[in-house]
């Protein structure tokens, strides 16, 4: 079903019919014929139309936000955030698109030799729902400037926020088809991929999902990018600020009711602090705000769907059950809407959920590091290796951290984001492939060697 269902609520706001065949089939053909002459208009089009786009979003962050809000549950400040975010990375696009795509001389002895960037036609973005406009913006904003058209794929649980993505890029003065949005359910996600005027996928999802689209993308030979599920580790060690760790630990676990890839799920913490930063840490999490989300003290919102919510609620129960301390929460919370009690587990067993499986909810895991050697190994025992946050101010450890953790990006002293100057992205199962900054940009493009 594609639907517009309240998650603080459980009201169905709105339904959507999904495209016919004959619709969809007439979307591709429309994508197609955008592209011939699209990928023809020059950088300095391209960056006015999504300058213009920039301006939307920000103008109508409101909007936006209570979009987002509505369908998925984010609070609405955050919501707002996201908005202007997408502006940012838009605007990146405007100013650096054309130089990262230029041609690039090469000195090869004689010859005039150069390397030329050229966009490669319709590209499927298969896209989540808990950064509804962020998710498809970080896409767009390259896929667009570099000289693709875009099939958005979103979640069949925000349909209104993608046919809101679709409507800015109209109104920004983009030509006709150049970017659509896709009102189908995923079954249909493989025709589409096989289409032969379809040269290329971008998926942000689940592990399985990544798995079905990369696998089909592989036998079609067609590029893809993957970027999949996180089990973040937070790391702090002595010489850390204590008070600034544990305020950042918190916020890093309930961003987006802590249902993000890039949220931190696993706090590795040395064995000398652990007992005063879990002290602290339980308390601020069982001190959260939760409720509505339009409502400005809302610190924690509801989980996107009651599936979520109930998957969250058996791991946390299988886990407890094979010997996990519940220091906090572990329970939803009674009455309408997808509502979970921000939670901390303990003395988590190796082979439990909460150990192994990415827990998408407000639901943090406390481990304890013997020593630094104890904590790379405990960041780097899960399949996953999207980011990590390493917390300490000793310049040996960061250059341990930095060299040693198992992941697409660290950060030292800061929560793990996403910023449109850098490249975003995993290894492991946590995907393949970087979105944003000079690598966004250059992961749908022909490469093409000029030698004359």
């Amino acid at each position: 079903m594609i639907a517009t269902v309240n998650p603080a609520t459980g009201e169905c706001v709105a339904t959507f019919e999904a495209l016919t065949d004959s619709e969809l089939e007439e979307k591709l053909a429309r994508a197609d014929a955008a592209f011939r002459s699209y990928r023809h208009t020059t950088f300095h089009e391209r960056a006015q139309w999504l300058e213009r786009a920039a301006q939307i979003l920000e103008a109508e962050q409101e909007t936006f936000a209570r979009i987002m809000t509505l369908e998925m549950g984010k609070t609405l400040a955050s919501a707002r955030q996201e908005a202007v975010k997408c502006a940012t990375a838009c605007r990146y696009y405007v100013e650096h698109g054309e130089r990262l795509l230029a041609d690039e001389a090469v000195d090869t002895g004689g010859a005039r030799s150069f390397i030329r960037y050229q966009p490669l036609g319709a590209v499927l973005a298969v896209m989540p729902w808990n950064f509804p406009f962020w998710q498809v913006f970080r896409f767009l904003a390259p896929a667009l400037m570099a000289g693709n058209v875009g099939l958005l794929k979103h979640a069949s649980n925000v349909p209104q926020c993608a046919l809101a993505i679709e409507d800015i890029v109209r109104r920004a003065g983009f030509p006709a088809d150049v970017f659509q949005t896709l009102l189908i359910g995923a079954m249909a996600v493989k025709g589409v991929l096989a289409d032969p005027r379809v040269k290329a996928v971008t998926l942000t999802g689940s592990e399985p999902a990544g798995r079905e689209v990369g696998g089909q993308a592989g036998r079609q030979i067609k590029r893809s990018l993957l970027e999949l599920g996180g089990s973040d580790p937070f790391i702090v060690m002595p010489s850390a600020d204590l008070e600034a760790a544990v305020r950042t630990a918190v916020q890093a676990r309930v961003i987006n009711n802590g249902q993000s890839c890039i949220a931190a799920k696993r706090f590795i913490v040395a064995e000398g602090i652990a007992a005063e930063f879990e002290a602290r840490f339980v308390a601020a999490m069982a001190g959260l705000v939760v409720g509505d989300p339009m409502l400005g003290t809302t610190q924690v919102g509801p989980l996107a769907t009651p599936a979520i919510r109930e998957e969250l609620l058996e791991q946390v129960k299988r886990s407890v059950e094979m010997g996990a301390r519940l220091l906090t929460g572990g329970h939803a919370l009674e009455g309408a809407g997808n509502y979970f009690a921000p939670t901390v587990l303990a003395d988590v067993p190796v082979d439990s959920p909460a150990y192994r499986e990415e827990l998408f909810g407000p639901v943090a895991v406390l481990l304890r590091a013997r020593d630094l050697d104890h904590a790379i190994a405990l960041a780097n025992d899960t399949p996953f290796g999207l980011g990590a946050s390493a917390w300490t101010n000793d310049a040996g450890e960061q250059a341990r951290f930095i060299d040693e953790l198992e992941a697409g990006m660290v950060f030292l002293n800061r929560m793990v984001a996403s910023d449109a100057r850098l490249p975003f992205g995993g290894v492991k199962a946590s995907g393949y492939g970087r979105e944003l900054s000079a690598w966004g940009i250059r992961e749908f493009v022909n490469v093409k060697t000029v030698v004359g």
